[in-house]
């Protein structure tokens, strides 16, 4: 368990891999970072790989992010769940939330 807290805390994993893969730790134990490798659950913590797939979501959404910057602004979760979609739900959500807010605010 200390093992599984401490990869949430340096941004490894995130919560939602660690609810994921606790039921198969519990049973079967073994190390933690051995398990999230094998399954390629390590969470993407890279800017520029985010930033990529952020720029992707935010192209493959014209209609949506005119509504963002028209003043929908309650639109962000809708675009923070594209990213995740796109991740498989491995994308870093601090890192991806203040890429995205850079991103979605920046002039056209």
């Amino acid at each position: 368990m200390a093992e599984l807290v401490s990869l949430i805390e340096d941004g490894t994993i995130s919560g939602k891999i660690a609810k994921e893969i606790l039921p198969e730790l519990i049973t079967q134990g073994g190390s933690v970072k051995a398990m999230i490798e094998s399954k390629g659950l390590v969470q993407i913590s890279d800017p520029a790989a985010l930033t990529k797939i952020i720029q992707q979501v935010i192209t493959d959404n014209p209609k949506e992010l005119e509504q963002y910057r028209g003043g929908k602004t309650k639109l962000l979760g809708f675009f923070v769940g594209q990213v995740m979609k796109q991740s498989g739900g491995k994308a870093d959500p601090k890192l991806t939330n203040q890429i995205l807010l850079a991103q979605l605010n920046d002039a056209e």
